[in-house]
C-alpha cells in the first residue's frame, strides 16, 4: 500500500513534535538540575526575599506565596528557596492585588527571556553566577 504525500507529511511532523518535545523536556531537566544545586548553596549564602508577582504590562504588583530570588533584573522570573522556577508575570485584578497571588512551578529554560528583544535574554548559568558570583565553585556535599 503506497501512502499518500499528506500522509507522509502528516508522520514527518508528528516525529518532528516528537524530536522537539524531547529535546525540550532533556533542557529542562538540566535547568532543573543546575537550579536545585544553586539553591542548595544560595540558600547559605544569599539572604531570601518574599517574590512579587507584576501584572501585565507593568500594570501593579502582588505579593506571592514564594521565597527565593529573582534571576533576571526586571525580576520577571524568580526561584523558590526550594530550587523551582517561577514566571513572575501574570494578568493581576483587584482581587489578586489584595489577597496576592500562588505561584505554580514553571518548567524552568536553559536561557531566560529566549525569544525577547535584543538585550533580553541571558542564559541560566550567567544569570545565576550574576546573582552569586562563584556559587558553583563552592565545595559539594
Amino acid at each position: 500500500m503506497t501512502t499518500s504525500w499528506s500522509d507522509d507529511r502528516r508522520e514527518a511532523a508528528a516525529v518532528h513534535a516528537d524530536m522537539l518535545a524531547r529535546r525540550q523536556e532533556a533542557e529542562h531537566a538540566r535547568a532543573r538540575a543546575l537550579l536545585e544545586r544553586f539553591a542548595a548553596v544560595a540558600r547559605e549564602r544569599l539572604p531570601a526575599e518574599p517574590l512579587r508577582v507584576r501584572g501585565y504590562g507593568g500594570a501593579g504588583s502582588a505579593r506571592s506565596d514564594v521565597t527565593g530570588w529573582y534571576l533576571r533584573a526586571d525580576r520577571a522570573a524568580g526561584l523558590g528557596t526550594d530550587g523551582r522556577f517561577y514566571v513572575l508575570t501574570a494578568p493581576l485584578g483587584l482581587r489578586e492585588r489584595l489577597r496576592g497571588v500562588e505561584l505554580r512551578e514553571t518548567p524552568p529554560p536553559m536561557v531566560l527571556g529566549a525569544g525577547g528583544k535584543d538585550g533580553e535574554s541571558i542564559d541560566l548559568p550567567d544569570a545565576l553566577e550574576r546573582l552569586l558570583p562563584g556559587w558553583d565553585r563552592a565545595p559539594r556535599d
